[in-house]
């Protein structure tokens, strides 16, 4: 019996553990989304989540080179749209283009990378919630 409470209250602090990470990062989120100007093509905060995603050129967004600058390249955040009745099923929307890279100040540039990356996390849960809502179309009684 200690053995399955010792899980169970494990598994309620990582599930509160990444609530908490989760909470966390909506409120880092949204003042980034404020810092780097994005509220001002997207006027509403919950609106940058219908985007598929968020890409950012210019700059890398690897783990092992993270906010790497490209030379020559421009920074500049892209979001994907799709629209499933389209013509041209997905299209790309400038959110923020802010110069060559080189040139950009290196703090605002990593607000920008950091943007992209909490945008993602959110949108990875947002992900797992939509699948674990379709996949209860599935759930039986597992002691059948």
């Amino acid at each position: 019996m200690s053995a399955a409470l010792d899980r169970l209250k494990n598994l309620t602090n990582n599930i509160s553990s990444y609530e908490k990470v989760r909470k966390d990062n909506i409120s880092a989120l949204k003042i980034l989304y404020t810092d780097i100007g994005i509220d001002k093509k997207i006027e509403k905060f919950e609106d940058i989540f219908e985007f598929k995603a968020v890409n950012l050129s210019g700059a890398s967004l690897l783990e092992e080179n993270l906010g790497e600058i490209k030379k020559g390249k421009y920074l500049q955040i892209l979001a994907i749209s799709y629209d499933k009745e389209a013509r041209v099923k997905s299209k790309n929307i400038s959110l923020g283009y802010f110069g060559k890279a080189e040139l950009v100040d290196v703090e605002f540039k990593d607000k920008i990378v950091e943007f992209i990356i909490r945008y993602r996390f959110e949108k990875s849960f947002m992900t797992l919630e939509h699948y674990n809502d379709m996949l209860k179309v599935y759930k039986k009684d597992l002691n059948d």
